[in-house]
């Protein structure tokens, strides 16, 4: 299987094998010339201004159109945390409410809810714990559609007859997922994502999805100038409007240098076909070959564009197989391997080869008279 991309497009150091797609992408070489247009609108004056406006409804109407909802039902924010936290401080919590989430669920999702007083966290062992304790005070199921620690994919749709039984909401984080995989938007009453990671976009801009058939009447508790309604001068005095759409989420500027990387990043995607099932294949493959070498798995078969292994010196290994040329991902006692369209069938195979040679080092470690 050959690679997807030209990763002449990318900023991929010659010699290097990046799979790091679950943390950070290689910048786009075309993200120079979107980044460049911004500064040049930026210092437009109020023509370059409009333009700049111009480009954020094309932006979401992008979004729209590859998460099949209403453009109107997307917003802007700076991060997930971001806006999961405008949500959580947005709801009447009573004592007592409940969230639902797995132990794995990551902190952008899970900490703006264990903030709120009188919300009672219930924790999962895993996404697969979570029905048992979904009960009528659950609020919230909160849960990433794939998980960052072990990339396994979640069953939504049963999430979503769960929280429907009991009238909670069902809160997605689509980070893990955006990029490759395809989003259905409408099955979440709210849904976030970070746009750095396979979107191919840069940190400082998330999308935040505002389901308005689910919950109508939805409000956030804090506002700016970008979220009211009446852009003239305002009377304090008396109640104001916020914008009718989900670009309440967005109080101030949006990051209009973050919307053009990500516009173009969008177009560059938008050119090839079958994304999702170039790294499925490639993340499966991989995930194939090491349980047949015995290395260590933490990824079921029902997962997403990542292959996860735990280790328990991860920070040194992965500093070593850097060292080797291959970059991957480190963090909470677990190496993540993580494929994009410019990976290929080449890679899996000089993945394994580094992973084996972690895996040998600590097994010789573990055997030796001095440890």
């Amino acid at each position: 299987m050959s690679t997807l991309f030209d990763a002449n497009d990318f900023r991929i150091p010659p010699g290097i094998l990046h799979l790091c797609a679950g943390g950070k992408t290689p910048a786009l070489h075309a993200l120079d010339g979107a980044l460049g247009r911004y500064l040049a609108d930026k210092s437009d004056g109020p023509a370059g201004d409009a333009r700049q406006e111009a480009m954020v409804a094309r932006l979401r109407d992008k979004l729209a159109a590859g998460w099949g909802c209403a453009m109107e039902e997307i917003g802007l924010v700076s991060s997930v945390a971001e806006g999961v936290a405008m949500l959580a401080e947005s709801l009447e919590w009573t004592e007592g409410d409940e969230v639902v989430l797995a132990d794995i669920e990551y902190p952008s999702l899970a900490a703006p809810f264990a903030m709120r007083p009188g919300v009672t966290l219930r924790v999962a062992e895993g996404p697969g714990g979570v029905a048992a304790l979904v009960g009528p005070r659950t609020r919230v199921i909160a849960v990433s559609s794939v998980s960052f620690l072990t990339a396994e994919r979640v069953d939504l749709h049963a999430l979503r007859a769960l929280a429907d039984g009991v009238g909670a909401l069902l809160v997605v984080d689509h980070t893990q997922a955006a990029g490759w995989a395809r989003i259905e938007a409408g099955v979440a009453d709210f849904a976030f994502a970070a746009c750095y990671k396979w979107m191919l976009g840069i940190s400082g801009i998330a999308v935040a999805y505002w389901n308005r058939v689910r919950q109508p009447d939805w409000a956030p508790r804090s506002a700016g100038w970008y979220s009211m309604a009446v852009q003239g001068r305002p009377d304090w005095t008396q109640p104001f409007a916020l914008v009718p759409d989900a670009m309440r989420f967005c109080r101030g500027n949006p990051n209009h240098a973050g919307v053009y990387a990500l516009d173009a990043a969008l177009d560059y995607l938008a050119r090839h076909e079958g994304i999702e099932a170039h790294v499925l294949a490639l993340a499966g493959e991989l995930r194939a070959r090491c349980l047949a070498a015995g290395l260590p798995m933490m990824t079921p078969e029902n997962h997403g564009a990542s292959v996860c292994l735990p280790h328990p010196e991860a920070a040194r290994a992965v500093r070593e197989l850097e060292a080797r040329g291959v970059l991957v991902w480190n963090g909470r006692g677990r190496i993540r391997v993580s494929f994009h369209g410019y990976n290929g069938e080449a890679d899996v195979a000089w993945a394994l080869a580094a992973l084996k040679g972690v895996f040998s080092v600590r097994s010789a470690s573990a055997s030796s008279p001095e440890a």
